[in-house]
């Protein structure tokens, strides 16, 4: 891959070092969020039944992508060096493996996540707010590219 990294599924020794990025990249930039509020152990009880997918470069996990795949329904992206395309290539294996329409819940304060989604062709279809929780949400879902015809 010319970006210098490659997108695979995770293994499972590489796991823990997933949620270290997790944990880092929640705390970084859930600003509006206590945190104390996040736990790797989140990260790991989910990634039990879900695809993990990694950018890996040298061996650094760079970003990683938790797929619910009997939902197509992403459930983590989260990237540690932005600007490099790895969001949107971890975005691009989950889509390709996707067997419908991808969904997502995105905190309504994640302002940069919102536009990233936006731009990759997403759109909401919900808003709503857990009982018990102080921060509101957007739905948003993208439908798979349909296939083109042979010519």
């Amino acid at each position: 891959m010319g970006a210098g990294y490659q997108v695979r599924r995770a293994r499972p020794e590489e796991l823990p070092a997933c949620a270290d990025l997790y944990l880092r990249v929640l705390r970084d930039t859930f600003t509006w969020q206590a945190p104390e509020r996040h736990h790797r152990e989140d990260f790991l009880r989910a990634a039990r039944e879900e695809e993990v997918y990694v950018a890996v470069e040298d061996s650094e996990i760079l970003g990683l992508a938790a797929f619910y795949r009997p939902q197509n329904f992403l459930h983590s992206l989260y990237v540690a060096r932005r600007g490099r395309g790895v969001g949107k290539a971890l975005l691009d294996q989950v889509l390709a493996a996707a067997t419908g329409p991808v969904s997502l819940k995105v905190q309504a304060p994640n302002r940069r996540a919102q536009h990233f989604y936006a731009r990759e062709g997403f759109c909401c279809v919900e808003r709503g707010q857990d009982a018990g929780s102080d921060v509101a949400w957007l739905r948003l879902v993208r439908e798979r590219p349909k296939s083109r015809p042979a010519s």
